[in-house]
């Protein structure tokens, strides 16, 4: 046994002479790493196998980073698909009514006429729908703007949100273009972002307003009751800013207050 044991240990140091990790010779001579490390300490490396190890170390971690990511991937699906059984179709009108109030609620403007903006097509693809078959808006009244980045093609994003939403090109107003910075973001958004208006919307927004109201009564009393017993919060007075008492009182006036 003593005999096997110093051949495995000669066997060792000649793999790793040759340039085997210790899992390599692990594999061929079946000893613990353990007892590798320490007959091995004293072996020297090659310029070119330490390049080897660092290398594969290297790959092995970018391998396993990635096994992680498609595992998560994986994960993930199935909790989507899980989810997607969940749905019953087809949605009843009720259902489909309050989720564009909500999407409203969460994406449209709260204080003038009924517009909503977004990025995102599938969302702005199903309010455009909402507004058609709920509130009876057909898309060729709707008006349309964009908020884009000066490298983007405004005439191409234009025809892509018109092909879309069937809101004809003439409809769209005069884009925003976000002037250029060294801030800007380089990765921007491929569409942009479009703001959809409703003409003469107002009493449309107060409409589904009054249908979100309805829907939110069973938790209206407890928000109230809070709010009331912090309603101090808002009475906090706004910190004094230097600038503004400049706009509002001249420079000259200040120096003569400060010598009198």
């Amino acid at each position: 046994m003593e005999r096997n044991y110093k051949k495995l240990k000669l066997k060792a140091i000649e793999l790793r002479k040759r340039g085997l990790s210790y899992g390599e010779i692990k594999k061929k001579i079946n000893v613990a790493k353990s007892t590798l490390s320490y007959w091995l300490k004293s072996i020297p490396l090659t310029p070119e196998q330490r390049k080897r190890f660092y290398t594969r170390a290297v790959l092995a971690l970018a391998r396993r980073a990635q096994s992680q990511r498609e595992r998560r991937k994986r994960e993930i699906e199935k909790i989507i698909k899980e989810a997607e059984k969940e749905i019953q179709f087809p949605l009843s009108f009720e259902t489909f009514r309050l989720i564009g109030a909500f999407l409203h609620w969460a994406e449209g403007n709260k204080t003038k006429g009924f517009e909503f903006s977004n990025s995102d097509p599938s969302l702005i693809a199903f309010m455009v729908k909402w507004l058609k078959e709920v509130l009876k808006i057909p898309p060729e009244t709707l008006k349309a703007n964009l908020n884009i980045y000066p490298q983007q093609n405004e005439q191409e994003i234009k025809e892509f949100w018109s092909q879309l939403t069937s809101i004809p090109l003439e409809n769209f107003g005069k884009s925003y273009i976000k002037p250029l910075s060294k801030g800007y973001k380089k990765n921007n958004l491929y569409y942009g972002t479009i703001k959809i208006r409703v003409p003469k919307g107002t009493n449309l927004r107060y409409r589904v307003f009054g249908w979100i109201k309805a829907i939110l009564k069973n938790v209206s009393p407890k928000v109230e009751s809070v709010q009331k017993e912090w309603n101090s919060l808002r009475e906090k007075p706004r910190p004094v800013n230097i600038r503004d008492i400049e706009i509002s009182c001249p420079r000259s006036s200040i120096g003569r207050a400060a010598h009198s």
